[in-house]
């Protein structure tokens, strides 16, 4: 999670992200219950599964599964469209995100043990989850989402919400790019090179990048990028702005772990959170800069 004088960022994190999406998981469930039942129903349902198989698989120990639920339910009721079906919502991307990121967590376990990288058998912490998905349900909740919307010269006129969900998506994908980038460069590559000075370094160091994972990572972008475009029914403009927003945070992710990270400045959760938010970031400048239509 860090270094221990910088725990304070993971608890800050915390902190920023968990009691607005706690509120807006439990504003959204009391409106939707006395308004559509269904959609209630399905997405508490569904984010408590995920929750619940993420803690005994041991991808995620029980707070972090609990944040993942909250997390999970926020973005699938951003995302609710009509005739509702829970597959056409944020819960496609979010189901293939924890799918890749959950295996390749486990590929190659013993050389990562070896070189001391390994993930804790417990699974992530909370404020991994915060760091890795907070920025996506803070940009993707309602009210943010009807503010891009009426804001023309953010959003061509008329857009559909899904263009706005882009946003968040690019987040879903720099946090998907991330990890399988770092997870699967320490087993298919070999000396990884720092992205500042091009010298070879450990495996596992901040901000050293290898061919094997960079490629690994633009893939898991590209993945939930089109997930996330497919399910809903975004076309091919937002796969290309989340994937594009996803691909900028990923090197803004190894640039900050070369720079403030290996200074001590920062921890990793923060490296990942304002990583993720540069990846919305991006994205909401090529939502800017499009015509208005």
């Amino acid at each position: 999670m860090g270094r221990p004088k910088l725990l304070w960022q993971s608890k800050t994190l915390l902190l920023l992200v968990f009691p607005f999406v706690g509120a807006d998981v439990v504003l959204e469930t009391h409106w939707w219950a006395t308004q559509m039942p269904t959609v209630a129903i399905w997405t508490l349902s569904i984010s408590i599964l995920l929750g619940l198989v993420a803690w005994k698989l041991r991808s995620a120990t029980a707070g972090a599964a609990l944040a993942g639920t909250a997390i999970t339910a926020s973005l699938m009721f951003a995302t609710v469209s009509f005739p509702y079906v829970p597959w056409k919502t944020a819960l496609v991307p979010v189901i293939v995100l924890l799918v890749m990121t959950s295996l390749s967590t486990r590929l190659g376990r013993k050389r990562k043990e070896s070189l001391g990288t390994a993930e804790s058998k417990r699974g992530r912490v909370a404020s991994q989850v915060a760091a890795n998905l907070g920025v996506a349900a803070l940009v993707s909740n309602g009210l943010v989402l009807s503010w891009m919307m009426e804001r023309s010269w953010l959003l061509p006129r008329g857009a559909a919400p899904a263009l706005a969900f882009a946003v968040g998506l690019s987040a879903l994908a720099e946090a998907a790019a991330d990890t399988i980038s770092s997870e699967l460069g320490q087993v298919v590559s070999g000396n990884p090179r720092m992205i500042t000075t091009l010298r070879r370094a450990e495996p596992g160091t901040d901000g050293a990048i290898s061919v094997g994972g960079t490629l690994a990572g633009i893939a898991a972008a590209g993945l939930v990028a089109a997930a996330g475009a497919w399910a809903l029914n975004g076309g091919w403009l937002v796969l290309a702005i989340s994937w594009s927003g996803g691909l900028f945070g990923l090197l803004f992710d190894s640039l900050l772990g070369a720079t403030a990270e290996q200074r001590g400045w920062i921890n990793n959760d923060a490296v990942n959170f304002l990583s993720t938010a540069s990846a919305a970031g991006i994205a909401v400048a090529i939502l800017a800069v499009l015509p208005n239509r």
